[in-house]
């Protein structure tokens, strides 16, 4: 299925702008008439009737709305630090999107090598993947947050900090409840510093192991990711 995004409503009519809007028309050639898929991102798919175009913007007739529920994996949360390689982290946003997640929020740490990420492009890869999966939830994205700020910050059911200061930590798993409001906390390349972690548990937060393999940070956030979603069918 072709899938639009779009959060630009005006009165009756559904707006697509900018590289949606060039999609659409330029690319695919959609003409005045022609019926597209469109969704909202928060859980709404409209089948619309093209009414007209302009060099920026494309007009739309909802003839339709489905409105689907909340997946469980809006419950999901990844703290993950950044990479050096940004593309790396690109790669994560984008494939954690495509396999479900509520929340993604880029962590500054002690040991952080990167202090600045492309917040817009991130979220253009987030819609991108939304599409590309057929999802109809799109995950929040939130600015890059300072470890202080997550852990006296952010709400949540129950907070688990990955890493690997500690041999016989309890696997991420056991602390996974698919009905509650999980956050999961990913390090850099160089790991939580043992005051960070100590921090995080005096805060309320579970240590926990991703398993016996070093990982890299991204394939450590989709681990926890896919970690998150088996335990929704078990």
């Amino acid at each position: 299925m072709q899938l639009f995004y779009t959060t630009h409503q005006e009165g009756d009519f559904l707006i697509l702008e900018g590289e949606e809007a060039h999609h659409c028309a330029n690319v695919l050639r959609h003409q005045a008439g022609h019926q597209i898929n469109v969704t909202n991102g928060k859980g709404s798919l409209f089948h619309c009737t093209i009414i007209d175009k302009t060099k920026t913007t494309v007009r739309l007739m909802p003839d339709s709305e489905q409105k689907f529920e909340t997946p469980a994996h809006l419950n999901l949360s990844i703290a993950i630090a950044p990479t050096k390689n940004i593309d790396r982290f690109e790669w994560f946003v984008e494939k954690a999107t495509e396999i479900g997640i509520g929340r993604i929020i880029p962590l500054h740490t002690k040991r952080s090598e990167r202090t600045i990420i492309k917040h817009e492009r991130l979220f253009k890869l987030m819609i991108s993947a939304m599409k590309q999966s057929n999802h109809f939830y799109l995950p929040e994205l939130h600015p890059l947050t300072t470890f202080k700020e997550l852990i006296t910050g952010v709400k949540t059911d129950i907070a688990l900090i990955a890493h690997c200061m500690a041999d016989e930590l309890p696997h991420v798993s056991k602390f996974i409840k698919p009905d509650r409001d999980v956050l999961i906390c990913i390090g850099p390349e160089g790991d939580f510093t043992a005051e960070e972690v100590h921090t995080s548990e005096n805060a309320g937060f579970t240590g926990v192991s991703l398993g016996k393999s070093r990982l890299r940070t991204e394939t450590a956030g989709i681990y926890a990711c896919i970690s998150f979603h088996q335990a929704l069918i078990m």
